[in-house]
C-alpha cells in the first residue's frame, strides 16, 4: 500500500526541516558506539567499583563477553501503575543470565502521580518531572557500563522523561518495559457522574472517595485513555515494545513473560551482535509520524502535543502544531475510549486494540511500516498479539474483524473522519484542542470572556452563582513560566455541570488540562504564554471571543485599534516561586521554552539549540 499524501508530505517536510540537526544527532550516535563490550573501556578500578555488589554476575562482567543491561526503573509503590515493577529487576537479571549477559539496576528516576497531586500545588511540578526523569536517565546510563538498556515506566511524564533520557545515548539499543493497566473497575461514566453531583454539593465527600475508589483500585495503571496510556499506545507504534506489551494486565503469567523477551532481545540487538538497532536510528521521522498519526486515531491525550515536540527534538528532530493538525485532519478516528467513549483500555484490548488499529492504518497508507522496532521486524509485525502456548510465548496475527465496533472501527468506518487533535490560531496565539470527545454541536462557541488567574478562583465564583449565561473562561498565568503549566481537570466537573445545565461554555488557557480532556471545548496550551507577554494577558472581561475547533479559529473579536493599544495585564506570580520544593525548580521555569518548542528546558545549546533556531 502506497503511502496517504499527506504523510508523505509531513514526513518528507520533517526530513527537510531537520536535515541539518538530525545529521548533527546521527553523527554523535555513530561516534559513540564502542568496540567491544563497553565496559571494558573502563578503568580497572572503575570496573572494579561497578561489579563489586553483582554477586554471581561478577564473573560475566569482569571478564565475559557478553552484553550487560541497564535497568532505569521508575518503580514507586505509591504509582498503581509502576508498583508491579517492584520484582521486574529480579526477573531480568536472571532472563539475562539465561541468555549468556547480564543485567544491573543502572538507577532510578522519580515518577509523580498526577492523580495524587491534581488541583493541589504539587501538580506545579509535573510538567517540570519530565525534564528531571530524562536528567535522571542520564545519569544512570552514564558509567559506560552498558550495552543496551530497559526502561521501566508507564505514566504521563515518566515515558517521555525516558525516552528523552535515552536519546541522549541514542547509541543504545532501549526497549520499553511497561506493567499494564489494572483490571476494570467502576465504569468511568460512573464515576465521572458522581464527580459532577459532588461539584454541585449533591453527593457527599463519602461517596466520592467511594466511586474514586471503586474506579482506581488494584495495580496497574488507571483505565481511562489518558496520557498514561496514550504513552503506551506511542511505544508501540514508534516500534519501542515488544508487539502487543502495551494492555497486557499486570501479575499474570503473560506479562512476566513478555518482560522475560524484552531481556533477551535487548542482548540480541547490542553492537555486540549482527542486528544492532539503536535507539538513536529507531526515533526518526517516521517513527515520530507514525506517533502523531496513532494519537490522532485513537484520540489520545493533549499532552503529547508538548512531548512529542520534545522527544523529537532530543533525537534531532522539528516537528510543530501544524504538522499535528495536517496529520490529524486526514487521519479518521478509529476509537472510542473514556473520556471519548464508555469503554476503557481493557475493553478496547479485548476488542482488537492497537494491533487492530495499526494494521488498518498501514493498510491504509497512514503508518511508515518500514520503521526499524527493537523486536527485529516492522511496524506490521508489531501488530502482533502475544499469547501463552503452554509456557512458550508466541505472537499471533491481529484480528481483521473489530470485537466491539461501539469501541474499535477500521478505516472503512471511522467514528469521525478526521482524527482527534486540531491546531488553533488567531490574534491569541496558537493552541490546542482535543475535539474526538467533544460533540460536533459544542465545538465552536461564540461568548463573552470570563477571566481568571486560577482555577480555584473559577470555582469560587461557581459556588458564588456568578457563572451564568454562556461564556468562555481565560483562566491566564498557566504556562510554563509562570507555574510549571499544571493541569485544570479540576474544572472538569463544573464546567460539565454548567454545559449539561444548557450553558454554552470553553475553557481558554496557556495551562495544560489532562490525558482525560473530555467533553467540554479546551483550547489549551496557549502560545505564546501570559507569563511572556502572550496576548491573554490582553483580555478584559466581557470580551468577544470566539473558537472554532473545526476552523482552527481562536480569536478576541476586539477592534484592532483597541487591541493594538491595550496593555497587558499580568497577574503576580511570585506566590508560584515558593514551597512544595517549587524553589528549587526556578532555573527551569526561567529557561523553558514555549509550549509549541515543547515545554522544555533542556535543550539550550549543541544540536537542540541548533533546532530551536531553525523552529523559530
Amino acid at each position: 500500500m502506497s503511502l496517504h499524501p499527506v504523510v508523505e508530505r509531513v514526513t518528507a517536510r520533517i526530513a527537510d526541516k531537520s536535515r541539518r540537526t538530525r545529521e548533527t544527532y546521527l553523527a554523535r550516535v555513530d561516534a559513540a558506539r564502542p568496540q567491544g563490550p563497553t565496559r571494558r573501556h573502563l578503568g580497572c578500578g572503575n570496573l572494579a567499583h561497578a561489579f563489586a555488589a553483582s554477586g554471581s554476575d561478577k564473573p560475566m562482567l569482569k571478564t565475559g563477553a557478553g552484553g550487560n543491561i541497564g535497568i532505569v526503573t521508575a518503580y514507586n509503590d505509591m504509582l498503581s501503575a509502576h508498583q508491579p515493577m517492584e520484582q521486574y529487576p529480579t526477573l531480568i537479571r536472571m532472563a539475562a543470565r539465561n541468555a549468556g549477559g547480564s543485567a544491573q539496576v543502572a538507577g532510578g528516576v522519580p515518577a509523580m502521580c498526577d492523580g495524587v497531586t491534581q488541583g493541589r500545588t504539587g501538580m506545579e511540578l509535573s510538567l517540570f518531572s519530565r525534564d528531571t526523569v530524562a536528567l535522571s536517565t542520564a545519569v544512570a546510563l552514564s558509567h559506560e557500563m552498558f550495552d543496551a538498556a530497559l526502561m521501566l515506566g508507564v505514566c504521563d511524564k515518566i515515558v517521555p522523561g525516558l525516552l528523552i533520557g535515552a536519546l541522549s545515548f541514542g547509541h543504545l539499543p532501549v526497549i520499553f518495559v511497561p506493567a499494564g493497566p489494572m483490571p476494570s473497575g467502576l465504569p468511568n461514566k460512573e464515576k465521572a457522574a458522581v464527580r459532577q453531583r459532588y461539584a454541585e454539593g449533591k453527593a457527599s465527600r463519602d461517596e466520592l472517595l467511594e466511586a474514586e475508589s471503586a474506579s482506581y483500585h488494584g495495580a496497574g495503571t488507571c483505565t481511562f485513555y489518558g496520557t498514561a496510556n496514550s504513552n503506551q499506545m506511542l511505544m508501540e507504534v514508534m516500534g519501542l515494545h515488544m508487539p502487543g506489551t502495551a494492555f497486557v494486565n499486570p501479575n499474570t503469567p503473560l506479562r512476566d513473560a513478555l518482560t522475560v523477551a524484552a531481556t533477551e532481545q535487548a542482548l540480541r540487538i547490542t553492537h555486540l551482535g549482527d542486528d544492532y538497532r539503536p535507539i538513536g536510528r529507531t526515533v526518526d521521522e517516521k517513527a515520530i509520524v507514525n506517533a502523531m498519526v496513532g494519537l490522532a486515531a485513537t484520540g489520545g491525550s493533549t499532552n503529547h502535543a508538548l512531548h512529542l515536540v520534545a522527544i523529537a527534538r532530543a533525537a534531532g528532530l522539528i516537528i510543530d502544531w501544524d504538522d499535528l493538525d495536517e496529520l490529524s485532519q486526514a487521519t479518521p478516528l478509529l476509537a472510542r475510549v473514556y473520556p471519548n467513549g464508555s469503554a476503557d483500555v481493557n475493553h478496547f484490548h479485548t476488542a482488537g486494540g492497537l494491533g487492530f488499529i495499526i494494521r488498518e492504518l498501514i493498510d491504509a497508507g497512514l503508518m511508515h511500516a518500514d520503521i526499524r522496532c527493537v523486536h527485529g521486524g516492522d511496524l506490521r509485525q508489531q501488530a502482533q498479539a502475544p499469547a501463552l502456548d503452554g509456557t512458550s510465548l508466541v505472537w499471533r496475527a491481529p484480528p481483521t474483524q473489530s470485537g466491539d465496533t461501539a469501541i474499535v472501527r477500521g478505516v472503512a468506518e471511522p467514528f469521525d473522519r478526521e482524527g482527534g487533535l486540531r491546531r488553533l490560531q488567531g490574534n491569541l496565539g496558537r493552541a490546542v484542542v482535543k475535539i474526538s470527545a467533544v460533540a460536533p454541536e459544542h465545538r465552536a462557541i461564540a461568548a463573552p470572556a470570563k477571566v481568571f488567574d486560577s482555577q480555584d478562583a473559577l470555582l469560587d465564583a461557581f459556588k458564588a452563582g456568578a457563572l451564568g449565561g454562556d461564556f468562555v473562561a481565560v483562566i491566564r498565568g498557566q504556562g510554563p513560566r509562570a507555574n510549571g503549566m499544571p493541569e485544570l481537570h479540576k474544572l472538569t466537573p463544573t464546567l460539565s455541570v454548567l454545559q449539561d445545565r444548557g450553558q454554552r461554555v470553553a475553557l481558554l488557557t496557556d495551562g495544560r488540562m489532562s490525558g482525560a480532556s473530555g467533553k467540554v471545548l479546551a483550547a489549551i496550551h496557549v502560545s505564546p504564554e501570559t507569563a511572556c507577554g502572550g496576548a491573554l494577558a490582553k483580555v478584559r472581561d466581557g470580551d468577544p471571543i470566539r473558537i472554532d475547533a473545526e476552523a482552527g479559529v481562536m480569536q478576541a473579536d476586539v477592534a484592532d485599534a483597541e487591541w493594538a493599544a491595550r496593555a497587558p495585564s499580568i497577574s503576580d506570580l511570585s506566590g508560584n516561586a515558593h514551597g512544595l520544593g517549587r524553589e528549587l525548580f526556578g532555573l527551569m521555569r526561567a529557561n523553558v521554552g514555549t509550549a509549541e518548542e515543547g515545554a522544555c528546558s533542556l535543550f539550550s545549546n549543541d544540536v537542540a539549540d541548533d533546532t530551536l533556531h531553525a523552529h523559530r
